[in-house]
């Protein structure tokens, strides 16, 4: 573990990433490039607890034959940093393979899984719900990738709602991560009625020149001491975590770090 890690750990904070990575591929066919390599060593310098990772690739046969480099591994596992544990969750069957959610934690996983909150059969959503056993307590960590359709989110937001009452003890401190895919912060409202809350203000989308965040931590029992986005570019300091990479070349979306204190 880095003196990174480890002082986030006697700390008793918790440094949590979400991330879109865009499936490990970036650029327009027959242009396209790989980037699951660079993706690996970025995340890695994060130096995080929780990895939230959405448009996660498990298999794809085409890109497979396209990219002599492609890893063997499923990219959870591939982007895992030593020591972490790694969990998937399919969303999507698609032609040529499966994409969907994964965590990465650094502290043991006690339990996971998965519910379809699909709201049309033009897009396959679901969510991932694991519990992390963080020096005794018990987090519950949730990781979503919402529609592209306002009236979807609303509907998808409701069933997460729905979930979260039927799965998470009030007293247990909740984290519920991802794309969210809402321009207007309308699903902040809704989210609020399950106690959970974020601190918006730092664009993830589009990579290059952002102008949006569409990426959010929100939180239940879990007080947030900071969140930022690595990137230079975007006018945070030097010597945040992750600010040697060039982050806009590696995915449609930028990172976003937030930093929670437990209780």
């Amino acid at each position: 573990m880095s003196a990174s890690g480890a002082a986030h750990v006697h700390a008793r904070s918790l440094r949590v990433v979400t991330y879109n990575i865009h499936k490990g591929v970036q650029g327009v066919w027959p242009s396209q490039r790989l980037e699951i390599h660079n993706l690996q060593h970025a995340i890695a310098s994060l130096h995080a607890d929780v990895v939230c990772l959405q448009e996660v690739r498990k298999l794809n046969r085409k890109a497979e034959r396209r990219f002599a480099s492609w890893p063997r591994q499923p990219q959870a596992e591939y982007l895992a940093p030593a020591g972490y544990q790694s969990v998937y969750m399919t969303n999507a069957v698609t032609a040529h393979g499966e994409h969907g959610n994964a965590m990465l934690s650094r502290w043991p996983v006690l339990s996971h899984q998965h519910q379809d909150i699909s709201d049309h059969r033009f897009e396959q959503r679901g969510l991932l719900h694991s519990v992390i056993d963080v020096q005794g307590r018990h987090v519950h960590v949730i990781v979503v990738h919402l529609g592209l359709l306002g009236a979807s989110r609303v509907r998808q937001a409701r069933q997460l709602q729905q979930f979260i009452a039927r799965q998470v003890p009030a007293s247990a401190p909740l984290l519920v991560a991802g794309d969210f895919n809402d321009w207007s912060q309308k699903l902040q409202t809704i989210l609020a009625q399950s106690g959970l809350h974020n601190t918006p203000g730092c664009p993830t989308f589009p990579s290059r020149l952002p102008l949006a965040q569409l990426d959010h931590v929100y939180a239940r029992g879990l007080h947030c001491a900071r969140q930022f986005v690595p990137q230079h570019a975007h006018g945070h300091a030097h010597g945040h975590a992750g600010s040697g990479h060039n982050w806009p070349s590696l995915s449609d979306h930028l990172p976003l770090v937030a930093e929670f204190v437990l209780p």
